[in-house]
């Protein structure tokens, strides 16, 4: 479970004054919601305490549904959404949000085209409309668009050039999940971004954007009954997409070893990820999972922070992630080291996952991991905003209160015997797809000793052979 929604449980807490150590069985604030007739979904949470409304915005079908060969249509096209709307141009478009002291932006993510918004109270109503004008009344125009797509190809050129770590995820989605949706790269690569014209975001757009899509949820200081009647004059006469939603089917876990080296000549640190097929979203066994995660991987004191870097240091920093879309995602340990010492820090991580699933956690660790979770709460989740973007997560994968109340309660209740058996949600160290970025004339022998070798240049323009 992310921390946004251990904070959400948090503030529960807090609003009915219940201590959670005490109490287990947190609840969400109550909100509403309501289904248009175009079948929109609206989700409303009033909170009075500062005269401020936010909204956050999912319109279903995001990277996912990327025609194959252009990746990035949807990140490009959720870019391209505040660049002028309705009358507006881009510049007077800004300037209206600007004006009223607001803030509004556009993107993408996997599953969903989404929006956020933040506005003083009084401009609700000046709120929804420019959402509905970008969502609905787009300007898309060329030149903006120009724009755009070249900054995204040299943004990727220059992460290359500069600290490919922000790159090692991509490698290693696309190293897992070759041929399967999950290894597509959400925000393209160059290749995919240069093919990619103004007329595949308008198709992109038709197709997969609709009423019968939106989900917008709405918290602060407002009247449901006003702003009810707002979304339903700006939303209710959207027309239903007129593409089917993109099908994901889940990946079979990885059996045996293979490693991706990405050269990088005269590189003087190696980047690596070790990674297979985890957990996916709503997973029964998440609170335990998430104790695992926390202990091995997910904090400073992480067993394979304190193995590569207190101990050893041999790097600034290693960590492991657990990642849940709607079909079982990524589980990963990620670090650096100096080149030199590329096998001995890979060495010592495989080493300790296995000292993972040889011992487990200790008492002592486990009760650590539980405070851990505890005292991630509240930073994450606090404001209006926080809020309504947890609403629309929710949402989004067809979740209700359930998945957030009690589950603090899930976590303290989780037996040795089940967090034992989460921690399977790590593979076993002869189960790895195993990438490495860094000068491949000097680490090329040592990644041999790993399993079979596929190698590619850093400057490839795709992020997988």
């Amino acid at each position: 479970m992310s921390r946004l929604r251990f904070a959400f449980a948090a503030i529960a807490a807090l609003a009915v004054g219940t201590a959670v150590a005490a109490e287990p069985n947190i609840r969400l604030p109550d909100y509403q919601a309501v289904t248009l007739d175009n079948g929109a979904t609206l989700l409303l949470m009033p909170r009075h305490d500062v005269p401020l409304v936010a909204a956050s915005v999912a319109v279903r079908g995001g990277a996912l549904a990327d025609p194959t060969g252009k990746e990035g249509t949807a990140d490009l096209l959720g870019d391209m959404l505040s660049k002028g709307a309705g009358s507006r141009d881009a510049l007077a478009f800004a300037q209206a949000v600007d004006g009223a002291g607001g803030s509004l932006s556009f993107g993408s993510s996997r599953e969903a085209i989404v929006a956020n918004a933040q506005f003083l109270a009084k401009d609700s109503g000046l709120m929804l409309s420019l959402l509905a004008d970008a969502l609905l009344r787009p300007a898309l125009q060329p030149a903006e668009f120009d724009k755009l797509r070249k900054r995204a190809i040299d943004g990727l050129a220059n992460a290359k050039d500069s600290d490919p770590r922000q790159l090692i995820g991509l490698y290693a989605s696309g190293w897992l999940f070759r041929n399967h949706p999950y290894g597509r790269p959400t925000g393209g690569d160059e290749t995919s971004l240069a093919a990619i014209g103004l007329d595949d975001l308008k198709a992109f757009r038709r197709e997969q954007m609709g009423g019968d899509r939106l989900i917008i949820a709405i918290a602060g200081d407002f009247d449901p009954a006003t702003v009810t009647r707002q979304v339903r004059e700006a939303f209710g006469g959207w027309g239903k997409a007129a593409g089917a939603l993109p099908q994901v089917t889940a990946k079979a876990r990885e059996q045996g070893r293979r490693v991706l080296l990405v050269d990088k000549p005269g590189a003087t640190q190696t980047y690596f990820a070790m990674a297979n097929v985890g957990s996916r979203r709503g997973d029964p066994a998440e609170a335990a999972q998430d104790l695992v995660q926390t202990a091995f991987g997910g904090r400073f004191t992480s067993m394979v922070n304190t193995e590569l870097r207190i101990k050893s240091g041999l790097t600034y920093g290693a960590s492991s992630q657990v990642q849940r879309p709607r079909e079982p995602g990524m589980v990963a340990i990620t670090s650096f080291t100096k080149t030199e010492t590329t096998k001995q820090a890979m060495d010592l991580a495989i080493a300790t996952l296995d000292r993972l699933h040889r011992d487990g956690l200790d008492a002592a660790t486990l009760q650590s991991a539980r405070h851990y979770i505890a005292g991630q709460f509240a930073p994450d989740l606090e404001t209006a905003p926080q809020l309504a973007a947890q609403l629309v997560d929710l949402a989004l994968y067809g979740e209700g209160r359930e998945a957030v109340d009690g589950y603090l309660g899930k976590v303290a209740a989780a037996t040795p015997a089940e967090v034992a058996a989460a921690t399977d949600v790590f593979p076993r160290s002869g189960d790895l797809a195993i990438v490495a970025i860094g000068d491949a004339s000097k680490i090329r022998e040592a990644l041999r000793g790993y399993g079979p070798l596929t190698e590619m240049k850093l400057t490839d323009p795709r992020f997988s052979p």
